[in-house]
């Protein structure tokens, strides 16, 4: 029988997550934005999560991406909060805490959209502080349900980088 119940899916993502970072002894740090901290909560929901689980950051407004991950104001000016620039310098900011790092930025919703970002545009990346890969998503739903698919997505991309 085949579960379909999204949290349980995220969870079962999360598990798979954390034997690929126990096995290369790695830990991971979140740089969360739409999310709000969501996906650490999912990791810090499992049991052994300080085992490979080192902290997180919501960094919300421009400011804290800035103070917080180093994120230069230059690219939250000219490319805005939402996009593969800030994301990347997140991830590359939180990496500096540990040895792999997950980072979203994107528009939740119900309100946000701006021309050529509508609700549900959100982006993701992971790596370390030398190397980042990242991926645009057009989520569909209302604010629980895109947060939940940013959830899913971010996992995903982290599975895939430590598979790599």
């Amino acid at each position: 029988m085949t579960n379909n119940n999204p949290a349980d899916i995220i969870q079962a993502q999360c598990q798979a997550l954390a034997d690929r970072l126990q096995a290369k002894s790695m830990r991971l740090v979140t740089a969360e934005s739409c999310t709000g901290g969501m996906i650490a909560a999912v990791c810090t929901d499992l049991t052994g999560s300080s085992q490979w689980f080192e902290c997180g950051y919501v960094t919300y407004s421009n400011a804290a991406k800035h103070r917080d991950l180093g994120v230069p104001e230059h690219i939250l000016n000219e490319h805005g909060a939402v996009s593969e620039e800030t994301v990347l310098a997140m991830t590359a900011g939180a990496a500096r805490y540990g040895d792999v790092a997950v980072s979203v930025s994107g528009i939740a919703g119900p309100g946000g959209a701006v021309p050529g970002k509508p609700v549900g545009t959100v982006w993701i990346a992971c790596g370390n502080q030398q190397h980042q890969i990242s991926e645009l998503h057009c989520f569909d739903g209302d604010r629980s349900q895109v947060r939940e698919q940013t959830v899913h997505a971010a996992l995903t991309l982290l599975i895939k980088y430590m598979d790599k």
